[in-house]
């Protein structure tokens, strides 16, 4: 072999040897950011923006990976924990999904079911009454006779509130005098003798409308304070 061979040769092999070099530094950079990144779960983000108090479905979010290091200890990593629950604040579009953001959906008990009514959405909810409060429902009935003033009557104390619909556009009735332009469906937990009230007052009542009772507070009232006429004050 002569020089210029043995040159060739040297240089091949310092060739292969940088070539390793170099593999070697590009898969100790990659084991790097495997150790900094770690492996990847899945995490789920809003598509659109998701009002509070609002019942929550598998098609509102988008699934998502990420490093499992970086996933806060809070983050929904499986759509079924959203089942039968509901936002409890005003969820962002793109925001990612965890459990601090929903609740529980206001649950019937023993003894009670379901009944919803149309509530003017002006005077008897402003936006303020959500699932899993408690309200005073009150109801303004015509006098009997001519001669009798009109009554407004407590007609359930401390009803629980458990859904709260979308605001409705409703078309006048030219045969109802309780017109509503536009109205939302409230669902109560009552039992069997709070609901023939509210049902009742919904189909007679010339107005029925609610009061939010505060957090906490007590919901009980007397009897001589769940009716009123005009000459009570007189």
């Amino acid at each position: 072999m002569n020089s210029r061979q043995r040159r060739g040769v040297i240089l091949l092999v310092l060739s292969v040897l940088c070539a390793g070099g170099a593999f070697a530094g590009v898969l100790s950079v990659i084991r790097d950011v495997e150790s900094k990144v770690g492996p990847e779960t899945t995490a789920y983000k809003l598509k659109s923006n998701v009002p509070a108090y609002q019942a929550l479905d598998a098609g509102q979010f988008e699934k998502i990976s990420m490093p499992k290091r970086w996933l806060p200890s809070t983050a929904v990593t499986d759509l079924a924990d959203v089942r039968g629950k509901i936002a409890v604040t005003p969820l962002r579009k793109g925001s990612l999904l965890q459990d601090d953001m929903i609740v529980e959906r206001p649950a019937l008990k023993p003894g009670q079911q379901e009944i919803a009514i149309m509530i003017d959405a002006a005077t008897g909810v402003a936006g303020k009454i959500n699932p899993g409060s408690k309200v005073n429902i009150y109801a303004t009935f015509e006098g009997r006779s001519q001669r009798d003033d009109p009554v407004s009557k407590i007609i359930v104390a401390g009803a629980e509130v458990i859904d709260v619909g979308k605001l409705t556009a409703l078309e006048p009735d030219q045969d109802d005098t309780r017109r509503l332009d536009k109205a939302v469906p409230i669902t109560f937990a009552l039992d069997t003798g709070d609901a023939q009230r509210v049902a009742y007052a919904e189909s007679f009542a010339t107005h029925v409308r609610l009061a939010l009772v505060a957090p906490g507070g007590d919901d009980t009232v007397s009897p001589r304070d769940r009716t009123y006429t005009l000459d009570g004050d007189r």
